[in-house]
C-alpha cells in the first residue's frame, strides 16, 4: 500500500495548474502587517495557490483561534495537535489589521477547536462584533467548522448576522471518513440546512476534486448541497500538501470543472466557481453582489 501511495503522490501537475509566485507592492504590504499583528491566515497555513492573485488584489482570508487544529484531516496543511489557550484579543488584531488594509470585503476562517466547551464560538462571534465595529462598511464571509452539529454554537453565528455564512462539504460521501476523519456528511449538510433554515440569506459550501471521486458522485453531493438550500458552490482541485497527505489520485481537466460548472448552475445555485484553482474564498466579493 505505500509503494502505490508512493506512486500516487508524484503524479506531475498538469500545464493548467499554474501557480504565480506572490509578488507587488500590495502583497509585500499585507504580508508585513501580518507578520506584525501575528496573525494567522488560512492564505499561509493552508498553502492556498491563490495567494499571491487574492493578496496582490488586496485581499485576504483571516483564521482564528490560532493556526493548531484539533483535527487531523487527510487533505488540510494546517498543523494538529493541541491548540493554544484562546486568544481573546484576537478579535481587535483582526479588526484593526482589516481597517487598516482597507478591505471591503473580509473572509473568517477558524481551525477547529473541539477542546473548547464552545468548540470557539464566542470568539467567532466576538471577532465578527469586532470587524463590525471598526470597520462598519465592511462586509463578511464566514466559513465555520461544524461545530459538531451543536446548534447552540452555530446560533451564535447566526446572531451576529454575516452576510455570507460557508461550510464546506469537502468531498463526497463515499470519501468523507477517509477525507475529513472527525467529520460526518450529513452532519455537514445539516449545518447549511439549519443556517438557511435560521434566515441566512447566503450559504455557501465548496468541494475538493482529484481524491478518487467519481463523475456521479460529485452529481450526488452537488445535489445534496442544493436539497440543503445552499447558494453558492465552489470547486477546485486537490493539491497534495506534503508526503504524508493523502495523495492526488487525479487532475481534473479545465474542461471536467467546466462541464460540473454548467451542472451546478442547472440545478440554481445562485454562484458557481468551478477551477482547477478555486478555493472556498476565491473570488469571494462576487458571492456578496
Amino acid at each position: 500500500m505505500a509503494v502505490v501511495e508512493e506512486k500516487k503522490s508524484k503524479i506531475g501537475k498538469p500545464e493548467w495548474i499554474r501557480v504565480k509566485l506572490p509578488t507587488g507592492k500590495k502583497y509585500t504590504e499585507l504580508r508585513g502587517l501580518v507578520d506584525k499583528y501575528r496573525l494567522h491566515t488560512i492564505c499561509t497555513s493552508g498553502s492556498c495557490p491563490n495567494m499571491g492573485e487574492c493578496w496582490g488584489e488586496g485581499t485576504a482570508t483571516f483564521m482564528i483561534l490560532g493556526n493548531i487544529c484539533t483535527r487531523s484531516c487527510g487533505f488540510c496543511g494546517v498543523k494538529t495537535g493541541r491548540p493554544d489557550s484562546v486568544d481573546w484579543e484576537e478579535p481587535e488584531k483582526v479588526a484593526r489589521s482589516i481597517k487598516l488594509m482597507g478591505i471591503k470585503h473580509a473572509v473568517i476562517t477558524s481551525v477547529d477547536r473541539d477542546d473548547l466547551k464552545d468548540m470557539g464560538s464566542i470568539l467567532w462571534a466576538e471577532t465578527i462584533l469586532a470587524i463590525r465595529r471598526l470597520n462598519p462598511s465592511t462586509t463578511l464571509e464566514t466559513l465555520i467548522p461544524d461545530f459538531q452539529g451543536n446548534t447552540n454554537n452555530i446560533d451564535r453565528i447566526i446572531a451576529v448576522a454575516p452576510e455570507v455564512v460557508s461550510h464546506n462539504l469537502e468531498t463526497v460521501r463515499r470519501l468523507t471518513r477517509q477525507v475529513r476523519i472527525q467529520a460526518k456528511y450529513d452532519q455537514s449538510l445539516g449545518v447549511l440546512h439549519y443556517l438557511k433554515e435560521q434566515g441566512i440569506r447566503r450559504t455557501k459550501s465548496g468541494l475538493m476534486l482529484g481524491l478518487g471521486e467519481t463523475e456521479d458522485e460529485v452529481f450526488e453531493s452537488l445535489h445534496d448541497l442544493r436539497k440543503a438550500a445552499v447558494d453558492i458552490v465552489t470547486l477546485g482541485q486537490y493539491l497534495q500538501p506534503t508526503k504524508k497527505h493523502l495523495p492526488v489520485e487525479r487532475f481534473i481537466t479545465p474542461e471536467e470543472f467546466a462541464r460540473y460548472e454548467a451542472f451546478a448552475k442547472d440545478l440554481g445555485f445562485r454562484h458557481v466557481e468551478s477551477g482547477p484553482l478555486v478555493r472556498s474564498s476565491y473570488k469571494a466579493h462576487k458571492h456578496i453582489e
